[in-house]
């Protein structure tokens, strides 16, 4: 009998194969994006001295108050403005965008896009 992979190791394979071409400078930060069930992480990332400059999640009590849901759509698109937010108040305004393994559809495409809304640029 043939046994179908699990849906988190294909996503942590895909990630692995992404993360091999892309990587984070000190100049372009490394904008990364995890997706539970139940909530979103975006995180900015100096690969080069293996620091996070900037975090954002809808675990935050600051971000939960404004949120309904935690794990729809308009979560991902506050988030996507809180990140990018806290990012340009850093001085970065340039970043290189790693979805995680997921595909760039609905939360993550809302959080990317809200973003570049915002003036954050990739």
């Amino acid at each position: 009998m043939v046994s179908k992979k699990k849906r988190s190791d294909v996503r942590a394979k895909k990630h692995m194969k992404i993360r091999k071409t892309l990587s984070g400078t000190s100049s372009r930060p490394r904008l990364s994006v995890f997706r539970s069930n139940k909530h979103m992480y975006a995180q900015v990332i100096d690969d080069d001295a293996a620091n996070t400059l900037v975090s954002a999640s809808t675990t935050e009590k600051a971000v939960r108050s404004e949120l309904k849901y935690t794990d729809d759509v308009e979560a991902a698109k506050y988030l996507g403005t809180v990140i990018a937010k806290r990012t340009l108040d850093k001085g970065i305004k340039e970043v290189v965008f790693d979805r995680g393994g997921f595909i760039y559809q609905g939360k993550v495409k809302a959080l990317a896009d809200a973003a570049r809304e915002e003036g954050l640029k990739f």
